[in-house]
Formats: C-alpha cells, structure tokens, sequence
C-alpha cells in the first residue's frame, strides 16, 4: 500500500509540468498508469493535451480515461514524456521495458523535448543491474542472439550472465512484444559499464532494442510515502 501511494504522489508531482496545448508522450506501467488517469482526470476539467501511447496497454486505459490520442506517425516532436522506470541510477541512467515495451517507449522518449521518470524510491539505486536488463530480440535464431548477449556482459565487466528467455506465468508461452518480437532478459546483477554495455547490445545481429536508457531524462520524480521529490541532473 505504500509503495502505490509513493507511486500515485509521484505521478501527481508531474502533472505540474503538463501545460495546455502540450504533446505527450505516455509512458508504460504501473507508476505511469496513475499519470494517465489522474491526466483524464484533468483532461475532464478542461485540460487539452494530446497524448501518444508508449504500449497497447497505455492505449486502451487512455481511451477508457478519455485522454485524446495521436499515432507517433502524425507528430515529429513531442513536448513532454512521463514515464516509470525499473531502476534509476544517481546519473538517471534507468533500466526499463519490465512490462515489455521497451522499444516504443524509447521512440517516443527520443521524440520527446523532455523525459521526466516516476517512479518510487525503491527504483533508485547506486549502480544498475539488480533488476534484470530487458533486450527485445527478433525471434528468428533468437537462441544465438541469448548466447551472444552472455558475452556482451561478460566482456562489459557485469556481474551476472544469466539471459533468459521471457514467458508467460500461465502458460510458460514465450512473451511477445507490441511490435511481435521476444524478450531476453538478462541478469546482469551489476552493471559496471551501462553505455558499454548498450553499446555492445546495440551491434548484435537479432537485437531490436534494449532497455537501458541512458542520456534520455535529466528530470526524476521520486514518490515517497508523503509527497515527491523532484530530482534534477
């Protein structure tokens, strides 16, 4: 119960930032879910703002919230992009995509004039890796691209190795992504090297995307138990 009033607190705080007129990006998960409802919330009172959602999931609870939608391919900038984070390190390096959306929620954070993170103090960390690495893989020799992502983080200095295949809780079904592809998820458990590391991620053959973001926010929200603090870089 704590932790989702953190959560609620800090999407609260980044309603300040959302001005009249605005674009937004709308992220995925559940920190960034309560930002999408409470911005129904003031889109009902009046606010205009459209919004581009980062995932089917964020799309369909838009929608039902009455937050006015665009497709990324009607916009070439957007203003503002609210969105979580698995982990978020003290330079705001984060790891994302735990809800598998990694890939559009990068498009759209790299379109966005600003990137602000939410999320609630158990997502703030020294150094990035406990949470593991999301990499959206095509599925195609998708076995090849596990073994090659290993040694990325064995070469990178990280602690752990482990890549795993994502499944589905009930059915142990690989998990598809939006865009039709695999997750890996790679436990690295401490990621000594993050630009490093999404360097060399970046030049495997079968890798779509990977879930470190880094370079992308200057601004965190961090939700506690009463209020939020706004960090800056």
């Amino acid at each position: 119960m704590t932790g989702d009033i953190a959560k609620v607190n800090a999407a609260t705080k980044a309603l300040e930032f959302v001005k009249d007129g605005m674009l937004l990006g709308l992220g995925t998960g559940s920190t960034a879910a309560h930002f999408v409802r409470l911005l129904g919330e003031r889109v009902r009172q009046g606010l205009r703002v459209k919004g581009v959602p980062t995932s089917e999931a964020t799309r369909n609870l838009a929608e039902q919230v009455g937050v006015p939608l665009l497709e990324i391919s009607q916009i070439d900038h957007l203003d503002l992009d609210i969105d979580g984070a698995d982990e978020l390190d003290p330079q705001f390096r984060l790891i994302k995509g735990g809800g598998g959306a990694l890939l559009r929620e990068k498009i759209v954070a790299a379109a966005s004039g600003q990137m602000i993170v939410i999320a609630d103090e158990s997502k703030a960390v020294d150094v990035l890796g406990a949470f593991p690495l999301p990499v959206e893989v095509v599925r195609f020799g998708f076995a090849l691209t596990q073994k090659r992502i290993a040694e990325a983080l064995r070469a990178t200095g990280c602690a752990g190795n482990e890549v795993t295949l994502r499944t589905s809780g009930k059915s142990n079904e690989p998990v598809i992504t939006d865009g039709g592809n695999y997750i890996l998820d790679a436990h690295a458990k401490r990621i000594a090297q993050p630009e490093a590391l999404g360097a060399a991620l970046k030049n495997i053959a079968g890798v779509v995307e990977h879930g470190l973001f880094l370079g992308l926010s200057r601004t965190a929200i961090i939700g506690k138990a009463k209020g939020a603090e706004v960090r800056t870089l």
